[in-house]
């Protein structure tokens, strides 16, 4: 199992970095309206899913990585994000509601998901 995780980390932690990186520019840079209003419900998720998972470091067995399965992770996440908007449509805080931030956060977070179930599956072939 351990094999198959080391083998990817290093592809996960640039993913990681990446997707850290962008989310980071947003508020740096404004590149319009897409860049402002979308950009980072696409990637802080992907990052973090990531970082939960723990698929950018070494293979470990712990309390976290058991806690954190692909499934639990992804709908976890997804029940966070979806709150957070479904909380914005019902005025509960000051924020501005859109019903495309829902695409946008499974925009990347549902294929990181995937890939991970695929070598989750390879990991428990071997």
């Amino acid at each position: 199992m351990k094999k198959v995780h080391d083998k990817y980390a290093p592809f996960w932690a640039f993913g990681l970095f990446l997707f850290w990186a962008i989310g980071i520019s947003t508020l740096i840079f404004n590149l319009g309206k897409f860049w402002k209003g979308y950009v980072l419900d696409m990637v802080g998720p992907a990052w973090n899913y990531i970082l939960f998972r723990g698929l950018y470091t070494k293979k470990a067995e712990n309390f976290w990585t058991k806690f954190f399965t692909p499934d639990r992770t992804f709908f976890i996440f997804i029940f966070f994000t979806f709150s957070i908007e479904i909380l914005q449509y019902f005025k509960v805080y000051n924020a501005t509601f859109d019903r495309w931030d829902f695409v946008a956060y499974l925009s990347l977070l549902f294929p990181l998901y995937i890939l991970d179930k695929i070598q989750t599956k390879a990991e428990r072939n071997l």
